[in-house]
């Protein structure tokens, strides 16, 4: 095969992201394009040299290797059982759904479905995060007892955004609840959470939530604390500590360029990249060579759709724990 053919869904920024990282790979070309706005879908197509196409069609045509859901959450479960039942291998943006029976019964739905599917936890794939991750495993900081994970934004989403988003935990914290089972040395099994609406008067007005903190610990009592906000006014605020019995591994923010000033008044350094798009760029490329070499059949998926159940779990368990207020065992769940 020369390249193989992607159909995405969804012709948003995801989309926009996935299909620049996919055009420049030599292995594989955008040959669909494939959202309900129109216009959106005509221009993502006409950038990347695809064409428009209708959900039936992408699906129907033998040519179509594998597709890309970059579309709305709530069209997530629906199309990875109908891609995969078509026999496309699928690459679909967390999370599977905001539903999490919704995912219990996709997971029964797929058994036995021979093609390969891969959830999207990027920030896996992050430079930094990936040589954390294989440092612990390596046994470089020695047992793992604390890890801090910080997560901002810089502003709250638009509106209508929040109105589909299924809520803080879902949709932002799940990238971190992934982050600490991919870095705890075992599962989570007890979650704490406490959470205000601080910074936006629109989230407010929704019963969303924009400031959290989440405590999770694992059976042998090592613990993982997520901070998030919907608010910086530096930038995107994106921060790893693993502590272990023999050291200590961290992450910090990325900036434009490494450049400082320091003068008299003190030392200067650029704010961080202001957000998603810019500081996980990299992350995102190296999804997709992955997801490439999952289509080759040189690797299996590295995140899965239990992956992305578990995640799910965690966020149950955390708005149980809110809405308690007390520690929830995820068994609870």
């Amino acid at each position: 095969m020369s390249q193989y053919n992607i159909a995405i869904f969804g012709a948003g920024r995801i989309g926009g992201v996935h299909g620049g990282n996919i055009t420049v790979h030599p292995d594989c070309k955008v040959s669909h394009v494939i959202d309900p706005f129109g216009d959106n879908a005509e221009k993502l197509a006409a950038k990347l040299e695809a064409v428009v196409a209708t959900e039936a069609e992408a699906l129907a045509d033998a040519s179509v290797d594998a597709i890309v859901i970059g579309s709305a959450t709530n069209t997530h479960a629906d199309l990875i059982e109908k891609g995969l039942k078509a026999g496309k291998a699928v690459f679909c943006e967390k999370p599977v759904d905001l539903s999490l029976a919704r995912v219990e019964q996709l997971i029964e739905a797929i058994k036995g479905e021979s093609k390969p599917l891969f959830i999207a936890f990027n920030r896996r794939f992050d430079p930094g995060i990936w040589a954390m991750h294989e440092r612990i495993e390596a046994g470089a900081i020695g047992d793992v007892e604390l890890a801090t994970i910080i997560s901002k934004d810089p502003e709250a989403p638009p509106l209508e955004y929040i109105q589909v988003a299924g809520g803080l935990l879902r949709d932002m914290t799940i990238h971190d609840f992934d982050m600490a089972r991919f870095l705890l040395p075992e599962e989570p099994v007890r979650v704490t959470a406490l959470a205000s609406a601080l910074t936006s008067d629109v989230v407010k007005s929704e019963g969303d939530l924009d400031t959290a903190v989440i405590t999770l610990q694992t059976a042998s009592g090592a613990i993982a604390t997520i901070t998030n906000s919907r608010r910086t006014t530096y930038g995107y605020d994106q921060r790893v500590e693993v502590h272990g019995s023999g050291g200590m591994l961290r992450t910090e923010n990325m900036q434009p360029t490494r450049l400082i000033e320091e003068n008299a008044s003190g030392s200067v350094h650029e704010k961080p990249l202001y957000f998603f798009i810019e500081r996980y760029q990299e992350s995102y490329r190296n999804e997709w060579a992955h997801f490439v070499r999952v289509l080759k059949g040189e690797e299996q998926p590295i995140c899965t759709i239990e992956d992305g159940r578990l995640a799910l779990v965690l966020a149950e368990a955390a708005y149980k724990s809110l809405a308690e207020g007390r520690t929830v065992d995820v068994s609870e769940i």
